[in-house]
């Protein structure tokens, strides 16, 4: 809550000027009443008609003040809780950015969208019309009460001895509908991530003909949904009657007993119509009393939610004064190096060295930890043991996206994003970069003939993730897009797989006249390889083999076995 209370606290000026606007209405609303009953026993009673014109001009003009300054007041609270919300939306946004790569394998991407988007909305409401509402349903009861009591103890007693009892059903509804708020804000999460999910994969779901299972599952967590909200709508249906009957039967009360003071001609109808004026004043506040305390459970129950993503800290922690450097000669050194993830160790004692403008290639099994040790060069994952130096400076010592930078990396699971070809490869790049560098890292990427066959050539918009796109059309263009970043390190974490091998082979051809660039291929074809100065084999997080293409197939170990398994019938030709 001190998060929020922050964020209030930055608008402050907004607040003063919608509360003044708030108490300015409010004063003309305690006018409102006495201005009638002057009309009644004045103009009405005793016959006072010279009166009524002026009286009606007050009334006018309090009716008009109360417009302007109404909606003078909505209008600033609504700005307030429209800024809370961009700098919530914002900051929670920077934060989610911030954080390592294992918060988001632990989180899924509905239950985060839920925190940006309702659970902000939320937060906005709270910020907004509940603050609002709380502040003038408080200042109305007091004056309003204020008044009454001055006008009749005893009709202002029996009004006001329902406040307790209110107040009492008030809490009571808070504390009961705040916990199924949560309930709800967490639903609502993983329906998201339901919905999410079968979208983005609906591919799978056709080729597998899973759309009935997928609207079984769906319907579930609907279900769920539906239930925790109708468990809200019950807990609501036990408190908001009594509200209602109190605030009905309060009127007909206070009318019954001020007609008798009238008949006992201790009160005058217009001081009583006066009176009845403050009573409503003082009702409208206990009607929507559950309706606020609804919106402000809501707004914390969200608030909390969103706490929960905050809290969360980076575990890549970005050195302070890091090396900034314009250009990496690219030594890459690897000593002793283990990571161990969730109790699980996936590297163990890796060392290596990769001179300036080398290429070093990595083969292994699926699981063998490959990915994992790129992760820990480009610092996704810091190594538990070990160190690794860069151009023979510590991997830490780096500012983290200046390091970044210097890394151009092709992944294994390829994204592309909504967007048009152009912007796609273009999305590394920091500087400006002229068309034909684009078409020229397109060239080297396979890429720029089927681009050029679109339609719209590399304005042509692609589906969210690449959808219209071949695996392998949209892995040339994630090589494009590392190739125009011009990093001083290159990394392919077997980025070639849905390759064809002639196309493969040309970018290989490619890529090996490269020049200053450090190079790291991970693959499972021999031919993807082969040229490197150096292969390590990894198995089980180790490093099992080691050594040139000729000199691995001397050793007859695994990559033998694999290179005889891939050539079959040509391993005369080694």
């Amino acid at each position: 809550m001190k998060r929020i209370i922050g964020y209030m606290k930055k608008y402050w000026w907004l607040y003063a000027i919608g509360f003044t606007t708030m108490f300015i209405a409010i004063a003309l609303d305690m006018l409102n009443p006495v201005i009638t009953g002057r009309i009644v026993d004045d103009v009405i009673t005793d016959g006072k008609i010279s009166l009524f014109g002026s009286l009606a001009l007050m009334l006018l003009g309090i009716s008009l003040g109360r417009a302007v300054f109404g909606y003078a007041k909505e209008y600033t609270f609504d700005a307030i809780g429209a800024h809370i919300q961009v700098d919530l939306r914002q900051n929670l946004f920077d934060h989610i950015q911030s954080l390592s790569y294992n918060f988001f394998e632990s989180k899924n991407t509905g239950e985060l969208m839920a925190r940006i988007k309702e659970d902000a909305e939320r937060v906005w409401d709270g910020t907004a019309f509940g603050i609002m509402l709380v502040v003038e349903m408080f200042v109305n009861l007091v004056v309003a009460s204020y008044l009454m009591i001055r006008i009749s103890p005893l009709l202002s007693l029996i009004t006001l001895s329902a406040l307790p009892v209110l107040g009492w059903i008030a809490i009571n509804l808070e504390k009961k509908i705040g916990k199924t708020y949560e309930e709800i804000s967490e639903q609502n999460a993983i329906l998201n991530t339901t919905a999410q999910e079968n979208i983005a994969g609906v591919r799978l779901v056709k080729a597998f003909a899973r759309e009935r299972h997928e609207i079984k599952k769906f319907l579930a967590k609907n279900e769920g949904y539906y239930k925790l909200n109708f468990t809200q709508a019950k807990i609501w249906s036990q408190f908001y009657p009594g509200i209602e009957f109190i605030s009905n039967i309060l009127p007909v009360i206070v009318v019954t007993l001020g007609g008798i003071f009238v008949i006992g001609q201790s009160l005058s109808i217009g001081t009583l119509i006066k009176f009845m004026g403050y009573t409503y004043m003082v009702i409208w506040p206990i009607r929507n009393i559950g309706w606020i305390a609804n919106v402000m459970a809501e707004a914390f129950a969200s608030v909390k939610k969103i706490d929960t993503v905050f809290n969360y800290d980076t575990e890549i922690k970005n050195k302070e004064d890091g090396l900034v450097k314009d250009h990496l000669d690219g030594k890459i050194e690897f000593e002793h190096v283990s990571l161990t993830l969730n109790d699980t160790q996936v590297l163990k004692d890796i060392s290596f060295t990769v001179e300036p403008n080398k290429t070093l290639a990595i083969m292994g099994a699926t699981g063998s930890g490959k990915s994992s040790l790129i992760n820990v060069l480009t610092r996704f994952y810091d190594y538990t043991e070990g160190s690794i130096k860069l151009d023979g400076h510590a991997l830490a010592d780096y500012d983290l996206y200046n390091l970044r930078s210097h890394i151009s990396v092709v992944m294994q699971d390829v994204f592309l994003f909504s967007d048009t070809i152009e912007e796609n490869i273009l999305f590394g790049v920091n500087e400006d970069i002229d068309h034909d560098m684009m078409i020229e890292k397109s060239k080297v990427a396979q890429a720029h003939d089927f681009i050029h066959a679109m339609d719209d050539d590399y304005q042509t918009i692609i589906g969210e993730k690449g959808i219209g796109l071949s695996g392998g059309q949209k892995q040339r263009i994630s090589i494009a897009r590392a190739m125009a970043k011009k990093g001083n390190i290159l990394i392919f974490d077997d980025s070639t797989s849905a390759l064809d091998m002639e196309t493969e082979y040309r970018i290989q051809s490619e890529i090996d006249k490269l020049e200053k660039m450090t190079k790291i291929i991970i693959g499972h074809r021999i031919s993807a390889v082969k040229n490197a100065d150096e292969i390590i084999i990894l198995d089980k997080g180790e490093i099992v083999e080691r050594g040139s293409h000729r000199e691995l197939i001397k050793q007859k170990g695994r990559y033998y076995q694999t290179y005889l398994e891939q050539y079959e019938g040509f391993a005369s030709g080694a």
